[in-house]
């Protein structure tokens, strides 16, 4: 008897860590997912400070209690950026890539989704071709919608990180990029 309990919690356990927690977002009519433990936080909307000479789809800088964060503009980033969208509240998702501490701009954030691993399909090759698709992780049919899963750790090429962190070195003031 001791034995069937055991092995029942270890079948527990196992299936406990093949599920994934993703935090749901939209961005147009596509939706999104990102890993819940890269997320610090969720913010429904901040004045954002420009910075001069940043990257296209860098908006600018938040100060989160002082902190000096980062934002980039997914919807921009993806190539999904609506005019339409302008008009409408924003969410900003605070995640931690890395040690590095950025925020992104979504047009919605949707739910928290508990998901095992096993659902998670690759992309097709079509897709996932050229170099900037290769932040897709995978796809996952949730009732019938596909959720793509982003790789926030590839989200943003070297250069581009480089040039993010000229906008916002760790928790000062920016600096103008050039």
């Amino acid at each position: 008897m001791a034995s069937e309990g055991y092995a029942k919690s270890r079948i527990d356990q196992e299936e406990s860590e093949s599920l994934m927690q993703l935090v749901g977002f939209k961005i147009a009519d596509e939706l999104f997912g990102v890993d819940i433990l890269m997320v610090q936080e969720i913010i429904r909307s901040a004045p954002i400070t420009a910075v001069p000479n940043s990257p296209e789809f860098v908006e600018g800088v938040i100060n989160l209690r002082g902190d000096i964060i980062p934002v980039v503009d997914l919807r921009k980033r993806l190539n999904l950026y609506d005019e339409n969208s302008e008009k409408q509240k924003i969410w900003i998702l605070i995640l931690d890539i890395g040690g590095r501490v950025s925020g992104f701009i979504v047009d919605m954030v949707t739910e928290v989704l508990k998901i095992d691993e096993k659902e998670i399909e690759h992309a097709p090759e079509i897709i996932v071709a050229g170099l900037e698709n290769q932040y897709i992780r995978g796809v996952i049919d949730i009732a019938g919608d596909l959720l793509i899963l982003l790789d926030f750790n590839r989200i943003l090429l070297l250069d581009e990180i480089k040039r993010l962190k000229k906008v916002a070195p760790a928790g000062k003031v920016p600096e103008a990029v050039s």
